[in-house]
């Protein structure tokens, strides 16, 4: 191999490198981040359905759950207290997110994952402990500022650690653990609600504590990426370090790119006004429409209020935890798929397949709950056939969104940013997703009251407009080096008004200025 990358025939350069057990193994510890995401996503539906917790702390809506059957069971769970239990903690993590890109980028990936450890970790603490409402939402809040910090960074690390061919698979191990976590979360809230006594709903939340110390450890013992080493001026470091992580000797080509990357990083002052340059245009677009469309398809209706969910329309306690049980599996199967599809088939693919899965599971679930609970909300006796059906389209529902808006929607925005602007875009990735998961969480309840089966058909159509983005402005991002990103830009139909030839330090025309170490093939 000569020195430095070579050029395949369409253009697109390849830097040599092989996947290494070195990198698998931190990918796989780094990943791990996202348990503390997932776990606090499965955990809140769970313990708000549980009568023991209710009757402590939200008194009111436990006496409307103990009500005549025949009461409006689509508004038995609104109540402001409550969910302001459940969003407190994504408006924390949209706070944080915005501190944690300073500290991404002066002090590293690794350090940035270490504080949401720690942060995660108290407010686990404070919730098991807790004894008045007011605990609750401290403790939320703390859960906040460490998910924001987490979500900041880990996603970048596993970008800027993997080799581009395996890119799409190990970042989608930070959706992976979210899946899992959301599972793990879910089995535990089946047998703490069974505990005599009514205090399981303690070891739900303060079990937070556990994936808290994974990522905790896991950050101390993690490697920063020589992206974050360049950043931050240790050069020889990064050289050694790069090596090691490719697995070969010749890295030349990639750490010159990275250097000269990191160059026109550091001549940018003031990033986040930077990312309002023309240039920067569908790279801002992406990061704020990708995440805003993942919240809009209504997942997180359905994982963080599944078993209130399923108990609303009609399941025993036990079974609507049974149930969310069964969707949390699916969806860690279903993301499975994604990580062995996802390099293989394309980001557009996948996206645009699972977002018209998504939609008639939607149209299916509207129909089924509009056809029994009608709009006065009173269903009478719900048959064992009923149940099946729902639960199966639901199930197919988290499946389409698991192969594809589920893990795209971290690693389409994490791999698309130039170096110069990646930790202040990928704050604004995380603060967008955080701001419509707290608002869909706020309102969430209040909506299912009043729009009742409708707000199903509310998401689908959302579902549409997003598949409708997609197939227009974004382009495939499959196999292309994360510094050689630009010219996915400057081929698109669109984008490549906004984003000209030179204008990218690390994009082709570097590659152009290094010729002399390439070779077409």
């Amino acid at each position: 191999m000569p020195a430095g990358g070579f050029v395949v025939g369409d253009g697109q350069k390849a830097y040599p490198g092989k996947l290494t057990p070195f990198v698998l193994f931190t990918c796989v510890v780094a990943a791990m981040g996202g348990l503390i995401f997932g776990y606090d996503i499965g955990i809140s539906g769970g313990v708000t359905s549980m009568p023991s917790f209710l009757r402590r702390f939200f008194p009111s809506v436990y006496r409307k759950q103990k009500a005549d059957a025949t009461t409006n069971q689509y508004c038995q769970y609104d109540s402001p207290t409550l969910t302001l239990f459940t969003s407190s903690l994504y408006l924390a993590a949209l706070i944080s997110s915005l501190v944690a890109s300073t500290v991404t980028r002066k002090f590293g990936r690794r350090l940035s994952m270490l504080f949401g450890g720690i942060l995660f970790c108290a407010g686990a603490l404070i919730n098991g402990f807790a004894k008045h409402v007011w605990m609750l939402i401290v403790g939320r809040i703390l859960l906040g500022f460490g998910i924001g910090f987490a979500n900041q960074s880990v996603p970048l690390y596993l970008s800027e650690m993997a080799p581009y061919k395996y890119r799409g698979a190990l970042n989608i191990g930070f959706q992976l653990s979210i899946t899992i976590g959301i599972l793990v979360a879910e089995v535990l809230n089946y047998f703490f609600a069974k505990i005599k006594g009514g205090w399981g709903w303690r070891l739900s939340l303060g079990g937070a504590v556990v994936p808290a110390l994974i990522i905790t450890l896991g950050s101390l013992i993690l490697p920063d990426t020589p992206n974050s080493m360049i950043e931050r001026g240790q050069h020889e470091e990064a050289k050694t370090k790069l090596r090691r992580i490719r697995g070969v000797d010749d890295v030349s080509q990639e750490f010159d790119d990275l250097v000269a990357a990191s160059k026109e990083s550091q001549s940018i002052e003031h990033p986040w006004t930077n990312l309002l340059r023309r240039k920067y245009r569908p790279h801002l677009t992406m990061a704020i429409m990708i995440p805003f469309f993942q919240q809009l398809t209504g997942i997180n209706v359905i994982m963080f209020y599944a078993p209130v969910l399923f108990n609303t329309i009609g399941f025993t306690t036990d079974a609507s935890l049974m149930s969310a049980v069964v969707t949390g599996s699916v969806n860690v199967a279903a993301t499975l798929v994604s990580i062995y599809g996802v390099d293989k088939w394309g980001r557009r693919f996948l996206f645009l397949e699972g977002g018209t899965q998504m939609l008639i599971c939607q149209a299916v679930v509207a129909a089924c709950i509009g056809a029994k609970f009608g709009v006065d909300g009173t269903p009478g006796e719900l048959p064992k056939w009923y149940a099946i059906v729902v639960v199966t389209f639901i199930c197919i529902y988290v499946a389409g969104f698991a192969w594809s808006w589920g893990p795209l929607g971290w690693l389409v925005p994490s791999e698309i940013f130039p170096l110069e602007i990646r930790s202040a875009a990928q704050s604004i990735t995380v603060s967008v997703n955080m701001i419509f998961t707290f608002i869909i969480a706020q309102i969430f309840l209040t909506m299912l009251c009043h729009l009742k089966f409708g707000l199903f058909l509310v998401f689908a159509f959302f579902v549409v407009m997003m598949s409708i983005f997609v197939y227009i402005f974004l382009p495939e991002t499959k196999g292309i080096p994360i510094e050689e990103m630009g010219q996915v830009w400057r081929s698109h139909w669109y984008w490549s008004r906004f984003v000209e030839d030179g204008e990218y330090g690390n994009g082709l025309e570097m590659g152009k200025s290094s010729n002399q170490g390439t070779k077409h093939v």
